[in-house]
């Protein structure tokens, strides 16, 4: 099943995307709510009555009315709260590479997230940013999990069960704030608090069964042979796949429900693919060529994503009409 949010008239509504069409959950069932927050907190008797008006319309035992005009939005709009993990060992090792820097051991020994601002969460279409932001400004490609049930002290056996789905995630990223602010030890967080882009569906786990493939040696919990791919305005830039991912879901989330709570709504990104940033991109195209040009999001580049079985997210970078500039503060 395919859960979407949109928009009509203004206001915010759930539900199924069907071979290519939309249809509104709450007017196929009046027991499921007409939001993605509410629907997720009910948990799994909700999710089992969607997945039923999911088959019923498949199977033309329904008759639905499709949704026309709308404005598709993030899946979850307003999540709980919104993780970003450091999973793929071969980002950080290129990454910390082109930097001079040798691998550091810690990350085969414990999979870490930060948190960022989930105020900022945005689905397909336009992504307004300040001019301080286009001070090499990045997409990152990843995919994310959502939250499904509440839990804590959460065994990485165990974890897989909280999952309600799995999204395409683009991770913007200022590069010239978040560099100026991790000299201090700490963050990203400027850098990175503008805008998290994940869409353009929230795709159950069922869905992906057929893509399931063993974890990586030594590590715990379900993984996926997914193709994952970046194009900026129709180029491609990047291509990685889901099970290249070190640290699996399960034992990301065994780590973000130690001690505490984790919600239904909850977003929780793994981090870039191998090749899946300008930052690294350029960084192992000058280490090869002194000469080579680097390349960073321009206003009006179209940022394209797609993943096997989790669709296509597609963004327009947008300059926004202002000369404020945070960098220009400093004293």
């Amino acid at each position: 099943m395919k859960l979407v949010s949109y928009k009509t008239e203004d206001r915010e509504h759930l539900g199924i995307f069907v071979n290519g069409h939309i249809y509104n959950l709450n007017s196929c069932d009046k027991l499921l709510p007409d939001n993605m927050k509410e629907f997720l907190e009910g948990g799994e008797v909700l999710m089992e009555r969607a997945k039923r008006v999911d088959d019923q319309i498949k199977e033309g035992a329904l008759e639905a009315k499709e949704e026309i005009f709308y404005e598709l939005l993030a899946p979850v709009p307003h999540p709980a709260s919104c993780r970003d993990g450091y999973a793929f060992r071969q980002h950080v090792a290129a990454a910390r590479r082109n930097r001079k820097a040798d691998m550091i051991p810690q990350f085969d020994e414990y999979p870490i997230f930060y948190f960022t601002n989930h105020n900022a969460i945005q689905g397909p279409g336009e992504i307004e940013c300040m001019p301080d932001h286009f001070e090499k400004l990045d997409f990152e490609l990843e995919i994310a999990v959502v939250i499904g049930k509440k839990g804590r002290n959460i065994k990485a056996s165990e974890a897989d069960d909280y999952i309600a789905g799995f999204m395409i995630m683009n991770d913007m990223s200022a590069r010239t704030l978040q560099m100026e602010e991790m000299l201090l030890n700490l963050g990203p967080a400027k850098g990175k608090d503008f805008s998290t882009v994940i869409g353009p569906w929230l795709v159950t786990p069922d869905e992906l069964l057929l893509y399931k493939v063993d974890p990586k040696e030594g590590h715990v919990g379900n993984n996926y042979d997914l193709k994952m791919t970046c194009r900026v305005n129709g180029i491609e830039v990047s291509k990685g796949n889901v099970s290249d991912m070190d640290w699996t879901f399960a034992e990301i989330i065994e780590r973000c429900a130690y001690g505490v709570d984790i919600l239904p709504g909850d977003v929780i990104g793994s981090g870039t693919v191998g090749t899946g940033c300008f930052l690294e991109l350029n960084g192992t195209g000058l280490l090869n060529d002194p000469n080579y040009k680097p390349q960073w999001l321009q206003d009006g580049d179209v940022v394209e994503m797609e993943i096997t079985g989790l669709g296509a997210l597609s963004n327009i970078i947008k300059k926004a009409d202002s000369d404020f500039s945070i960098l220009a503060l400093k004293k």
